[in-house]
């Protein structure tokens, strides 16, 4: 039984939701989602809550059930509300510049990185240390910030890197703390 599953989806004001050949489109203010779904779950949309229920008790009904619940959950939140993630970006002459509609990175590298910022997602630098990624498709937002992070990981020494805004590094003693 799914726990997820089984709690409906709150409707906020503006946004409307629609089913057709299996296809979950999401309306609001920010923008427009849309979602393929499996026919092994259903969708009963009322006036202020959608019930995500299963067809038959199979395995992959079950599995699909608090998936699709939890993906709508998220659409409704991105086109009302949005997603945003903030990177932090730390180390002495390291920083991030926007060029047009790409992010150059000095990451203490022989040549600037120049990052393509793909379709969806919008970037945002705040001083010269901070990157502040967002969208309306959580699935977007978390893609760009990993793809950024992953150009310079935080390393555990110094904590030279760049890392979540939120993340914490442990840290390591070097060799000359271990006298």
């Amino acid at each position: 039984m799914s726990r997820i599953g089984n709690k409906p989806v709150g409707i906020p004001s503006g946004v409307s939701i629609s089913v057709k050949d299996n296809i979950l489109t999401v309306k609001g203010a920010k923008g427009e989602l849309q979602q393929q779904f499996h026919s092994e779950v259903s969708f009963d949309i009322q006036e202020k809550e959608v019930v995500v229920s299963r067809v038959d008790d199979s395995k992959k009904a079950k599995s699909m059930h608090g998936l699709y619940r939890k993906l709508l959950d998220n659409m409704v939140t991105g086109v009302s509300a949005g997603f945003q993630k903030s990177l932090v970006i730390n180390g002495v002459g390291y920083r991030a510049e926007m060029v047009g509609k790409n992010l150059l990175l000095s990451l203490g590298y022989s040549t600037q990185i120049e990052y393509v910022i793909p379709e969806g997602a919008a970037v945002a630098i705040e001083g010269n240390n901070k990157v502040v990624v967002s969208s309306i498709d959580k699935a977007i937002v978390g893609q760009v910030a990993s793809e950024i992070r992953s150009l310079r990981p935080p390393e555990p020494y110094k904590g030279k890197g760049i890392k979540y805004e939120d993340e914490n590094i442990r840290r390591k003693v070097g060799k000359s703390g271990k006298k």
